[in-house]
């Protein structure tokens, strides 16, 4: 999935508080922390938690956006912002998505 750079560059106006929100309600595994958008996801086991990091990898590069993740265990959370616009864009509900799709696909 690689995005056109026209479109990246559309992609990373920051949204406005009532979209983040809106976009929160739509996808509860995903809260607001100041300029960022974090989730939560227990895994089964280590290394079923290493195979969400791997394929959350892969996604991250297609879209060349890359989120902040932290292992602790089988607890993985995702932080995603888009730090050249100092905020959160549609880059990052975009990688939402992608990483829902990926932890609610794989078990």
């Amino acid at each position: 999935m690689n995005i056109p750079e026209r479109e990246v560059r559309a992609m990373a106006d920051l949204l406005t508080d009532d979209r983040i929100a809106d976009f929160c309600l739509l996808h509860p595994r995903w809260k607001r922390d100041g300029d960022s958008l974090v989730a939560e996801v227990k895994a089964k086991t280590f290394l079923g938690g290493i195979d969400y990091v791997t394929k959350v990898s892969q996604a991250a590069e297609e879209m060349d956006h890359h989120p902040d993740i932290d292992i602790r265990w089988r607890t993985l959370t995702f932080r995603l912002s888009t730090h050249s616009e100092g905020g959160i864009t549609d880059l990052d509900t975009t990688l939402a998505e992608r990483i829902d799709m990926i932890v609610d696909v794989l078990p």
